[in-house]
């Protein structure tokens, strides 16, 4: 990271790159590749780039090092066409500026108390991210002066003409000195751009990013909607309903694949991590986990998947839109290899349709909206699995065994269609009988202050993994993934942290359910002590 952006003779300052590294970005995009260095030198730039391609620090970035820090006159200003995107990018701003002492960004929009932005004004900004109607505005009321501007730049320029902003965009341009840098950066680059681009350019370099089409169509391309907080539940939901042999999740940056990774393995995940931090031999290692099967999830930054050459990958999610067209590309490429099908689904927040819409029109592709999955789907979804597992295995044959022990239920009076649902509904069931006594029960001697521990009579003999047991229990009982603390897996039994306050709806909720295909039943309860005998060293997921 020491030399991140440092692509020119102007080097970017130690501030700004703490706070590059902070925000957990490895690389920078094809767009900041190229059009840092010009827009560095002073050069006036146009960049031919969509939304979600990082340009926003392509020009925030040298616009922050060109900042005078002892004026407070308004030096750098910035043009977009919406308020949300306005508001956007003055937060990119305050992230890059973070260990920058006495530097102030202002947004600038309509629907904002104009007195705000009026006291703002007066204590003196350097950086003015505004929409042409309100910045043109504050000009007409003689709070804003920008005869001290040395950058200007026109973000989403094509967005804004179609509103049509040309007028007040020409007013703006020319309240600005003649001497000013001018940055223009649009999606499109038809004759109206090129004609703001001949009158207020200086001879400027032209950058563009070439993106190439998909060219694997045989992978599924979904996105749901999901807000940030909900993300890791969602995911859970998702790995339950699809259940994987391996997936990859991409996270934007370092920080958010180890939060992530802290997460899952909380929820009992076998999970590792690959990013741009991690030595050599740490990747090799995780990649041999993750090639032998003896990693559920495999957590990654675009960076450090690119050695990621794994055939069975069934499963890739997109936890974070890419910042660019390619990183899409190259994420869901993982799947489908070796002329398998392959499945990708994208969590888009809130303010990231736009950039999952560009994706969409300039990779040629379509990626379809589905629900956001339910409990209930989850259930639906792990019963058509197993069908299609059951009418697997009859097409493979080698059941022979298996139909003489039917033949000798059926003797007894029982039809074949009877064995099958009964077997079916010991695999699936989610009813609740109160005759049946529940294996799970509270053991206060253990766990925090506030937590309880759980005891479960199934463990390693019957094929319990932590995360059969996470599914199982935010499924049938409505609390969340997050309420669940430590598990442990020992042989005939697992132990797991929950809320004090939630126990006994979880006792409750769990009577004659399933937990990776056994039934919790009487029959199956060891009592309601666990086994005080087995003495194994726990192992903590």
């Amino acid at each position: 990271m020491e030399n991140f952006f440092r692509f020119s003779t102007f080097p970017i300052s130690t501030e700004i790159i703490k706070a590059i590294e902070d925000m957990g970005f490895e690389e920078p995009t094809p767009i900041q590749v190229q059009a840092i260095p010009f827009i560095l030198e002073g050069r006036d730039v146009t960049g031919q780039a969509q939304t979600g391609t990082g340009k926003t620090a392509a020009f925030a970035v040298p616009a922050l090092q060109a900042v005078d820090l002892d004026s407070k006159q308004t030096q750098i200003i910035v043009l977009s066409p919406t308020r949300e995107l306005t508001i956007q990018t003055a937060e990119e701003f305050n992230l890059l500026a973070k260990y920058m002492k006495n530097v102030h960004i202002l947004p600038v929009y309509g629907g904002q108390p104009i007195e705000r932005q009026f006291r703002a004004l007066k204590v003196g900004v350097q950086i003015v991210v505004g929409t042409p109607g309100r910045v043109l505005d504050h000009l007409d009321r003689g709070t804003l002066s920008l005869s001290h501007i040395k950058m200007v730049v026109l973000d989403e320029a094509d967005q804004m003409l179609d509103m049509g902003f040309r007028e007040d965009i020409e007013k703006i341009l020319a309240e600005t000195p003649k001497e000013r840098q001018t940055v223009l950066f649009s999606a499109t680059i038809p004759d109206p751009i090129k004609e703001i681009s001949r009158r207020f350019q200086k001879n400027p370099e032209f950058v563009r990013v070439q993106h190439r089409e998909l060219t694997v169509p045989q992978i599924e391309q979904l996105y749901l909607e999901v807000r940030n907080r909900e993300k890791n539940e969602v995911l859970c939901r998702i790995l339950e309903m699809y259940d994987p042999e391996l997936a990859l999740v991409f996270c934007n940056t370092k920080r958010a694949v180890d939060e992530l990774l802290s997460q899952l393995q909380t929820r009992g995940y076998f999970a590792e991590a690959l990013h741009g931090d991690m030595k050599q031999v740490q990747r090799d290692r995780v990649m041999a986990k993750f090639r032998k099967g003896a990693i559920d999830v495999l957590i990654a930054t675009d960076v450090a998947a690119r050695g990621i050459d794994v055939d069975d990958v069934d499963l890739v999610i997109n936890f974070d839109v890419p910042q660019d067209v390619e990183y899409y590309v190259h994420r869901i490429g993982r799947t489908a290899r070796a002329g398998r099908e392959g499945r990708a689904i994208t969590f888009v927040g809130p303010k990231e349709i736009y950039n999952l819409r560009s994706i969409q029109k300039y990779a040629h592709i379509k990626i379809t909206p589905i629900p956001l999955p339910t409990a209930r789907d989850v259930e639906r979804t792990r019963m058509r699995n197993l069908i299609d597992k059951i009418k697997e295995s009859s097409d493979n044959g080698d059941n022979e065994k298996y139909v003489e022990m039917v033949e000798q239920i059926m003797v007894d009076g029982y039809t074949s269609l009877d064995v099958a649902a009964a077997l079916l509904k010991m695999k699936l069931d989610t009813g609740s009988d109160s005759d049946e006594t529940s294996v799970i029960q509270a053991d206060h001697s253990g766990g925090h202050s506030g937590v309880v521990q759980l005891c479960v009579n199934l463990g390693r003999e019957d094929r319990i993994r932590p995360k059969d047991i996470v599914g199982a229990i935010t499924g049938e009982t409505g609390i969340t993934g997050n309420e669940i603390g430590a598990i442990n897996i020992f042989d005939t039994y697992s132990l797991l942290e929950v809320p004090q306050d939630k126990a006994k709806q979880v006792i409750d909720g769990m009577v004659g359910k399933s937990i990776g295909g056994a039934r919790l039943t009487g029959g199956k309860a060891l009592g309601y002590d666990c086994p005080k005998n087995e003495r194994p060293q726990r192992k903590r997921y």
